[in-house]
């Protein structure tokens, strides 16, 4: 029950005392008909309540949709690039539309929390797992920017939940532990414009596999160029049956992209993405160190038994 709902109670059962006749009143058929009507409407009310389903909030539904359309990203992500792109992009922006319905609605829940940093990783983490396979000798970097994601987040929010409570929010960080990740979090301005630039820098690096020679010389090789049992530089037959397959049209296409676009959102974004991996390393030291001084407590609190 609500705390809502037992005020609304209290405040019933005071009306009804003061409407009793040990109070010196007399009951009219008036106000009792008054006090049951305040009756059935405190009952709607906790029935409303305990009746509401946290999986069709309308922040989680948005929630859903990100997923869907980052599903529908993969899908396009080998061989249509601009579709993609767009995809990834809107799916991206809702990360922040969530947020916001969330306080709209006042429909906050850890659940919706959960979901939320749940789909940021994994989207992020299937379009570097791309990149690595679309630039093999730079596997290992991708690699570990996926490693460093998720280690961070998971340290940070298991130390939130078991040292500052289930309820509390994993962006609420005190500043005396970290003033850098006390603004990134607090800020929505910050948090978002860090966000944004990171998923954008990938975003171009994506869109640079398929448009620049400079970066991926293999995708604009000519057939007669390409070494045979090479792994960086596979013959076109070895990925279709047929040059002309329309998996091969589409590749050929895709390869047409201008790269001037994707190189000047790569080195925008360049710095601030470079930044948001610093707060991904201060988070997972200063998660760590917050879960070692519970550690400590625990042991002296032992020790004293």
């Amino acid at each position: 029950m609500s705390a809502r709902t037992r005020r609304q109670k209290a405040s019933l059962a005071a009306e009804e005392s003061e409407d009793s006749p040990s109070n010196g009143s007399v009951s009219t058929p008036s106000k009792r008909a008054s006090s049951k009507k305040r009756a059935r409407s405190a009952a709607r009310e906790e029935s409303k309540e305990n009746k509401e389903n946290i999986f069709l909030f309308t922040p989680n539904l948005i929630g859903y949709s990100r997923v869907f359309l980052t599903f529908a990203s993969l899908y396009y992500m080998p061989l249509h690039p601009r579709t993609c792109s767009f995809l990834y992009t809107v799916s991206c922006l809702l990360d922040a539309l969530d947020g916001y319905a969330a306080r709209y609605f006042n429909q906050s829940t850890t659940f919706g929390a959960v979901l939320d940093m749940v789909t940021d990783r994994c989207t992020t983490a299937c379009l570097l797992v791309f990149l690595s396979s679309a630039w093999p000798r730079w596997a290992i970097l991708f690699q570990g920017l996926i490693s460093l994601d998720m280690a961070s987040h998971y340290m940070h929010m298991y130390a939130t939940l078991s040292m500052g409570g289930s309820s509390q929010s994993h962006k609420k960080v005190d500043p005396s532990r970290s003033w850098i990740m006390y603004q990134y979090y607090t800020s929505k301005v910050v948090l978002f414009i860090c966000c944004t630039a990171n998923e954008a820098f990938f975003i171009g690096l994506y869109l640079l596999s398929f448009s620049s020679p400079t970066l991926s010389p293999s995708l604009l090789q000519p057939v007669s160029d390409s070494q045979p049992g090479n792994p960086a530089h596979p013959e076109p037959a070895s990925l279709f049956a047929s040059p002309w397959s329309a998996g091969a049209l589409e590749m050929a296409r895709a390869n047409k992209l201008e790269s001037t676009w994707p190189w000047i959102i790569t080195g925008i974004s360049f710095p601030i993405m470079a930044f948001k991996q610093f707060v991904n390393i201060l988070q997972l030291v200063k998660a760590s160190k917050w879960l070692a001084e519970g550690d400590l407590a625990t042991r002296r609190a032992n020790r004293k038994k």
